[in-house]
């Protein structure tokens, strides 16, 4: 039986990927801020599994909620998938603290959810350590500074931390979703190409997770226009990129 920890398990992505894992046999930690939410989720599974309702920019707590995971048996895959979005706007001096928010919940989270399980998983010769980056993190979007920047940061890291790890037989990989049907996208004001529903999204992720595959982008054809965004020169995609609607900032 597989046992896998979760983070930003109360809705989107982190809740789907519970229920296809515990519909497998998996056994859960699901970590999130929200108790009632956790609650409910782990009702609705079959098999028992733990909930700790942490915030996981609480470093302490959710080591705490690692730890005690871990004292029940081994972990197979941890998956940090905590994360927040919103519009942020440089010349806004109030949105400094939006931006550290962002990059504390989508990049340090990360680290602190990865950190407890690295040693044990190094010693076992076994393991998959899950960041979710995004293809916003791919060209810097007008008025998602923080968000383009944190998840450009989570697959830089993953990247960093995967290379540490090659020997090890703990396996980095970085799943970048596009456009997902969460809570996170449901109020975005522009056109949201290739849309998927969290159902398609999580069995594709799981494939991925399974092979080890260093890097990748779902739906596929949101990578695609990854790559193109990557090859396009600077010039051309700030007269495009400076045309689009921005994601709202908080009270928008």
């Amino acid at each position: 039986m597989k046992r896998i920890f979760i983070t930003g398990a109360s809705s989107g992505i982190g809740a789907g990927l519970a229920r296809f894992y515990a519909a497998r046999g998996a056994q859960l930690a699901l970590l999130g801020r929200r108790e009632a939410a956790l609650a409910e989720l782990r009702a609705s599974l079959p098999g028992r599994h733990s909930i700790y309702a942490v915030d996981a920019t609480d470093r302490r707590a959710l080591h705490a909620a690692a730890q005690d995971f871990l004292a029940a048996g081994p972990v197979d895959t941890v998956i940090a998938s905590a994360g927040i979005s919103a519009g942020t706007l440089t010349e806004e001096p109030a949105d400094y603290d939006v931006f550290a928010a962002i990059m504390n919940t989508n990049l340090l989270a990360t680290v602190a959810t990865f950190e407890p399980f690295i040693a044990p998983m190094r010693q076992r010769g076994a393991g998959r350590l899950v960041g979710m980056g995004s293809v916003a993190g791919v060209r810097g979007l007008p008025g998602a500074g923080a968000y383009s920047a944190s998840k450009a940061a989570v697959r830089a890291y993953c990247e960093s931390l995967r290379v540490e790890l090659r020997s090890s037989g703990v396996k980095v990989v970085t799943i970048a979703p596009g456009f997902i049907q969460t809570p996170m996208t449901a109020h975005n004001p522009y056109r949201m190409p290739f849309l998927m529903p969290v159902e398609r999204f999580v069995p594709r992720a799981a494939r991925a997770i399974e092979r080890g595959v260093p890097y990748t982008v779902i739906p596929w054809q949101m990578g695609v226009v990854a790559k193109l965004l990557r090859a396009v020169p600077d010039g051309l995609y700030d007269y495009f990129a400076a045309g689009r609607k921005r994601k709202p900032r908080i009270g928008e």
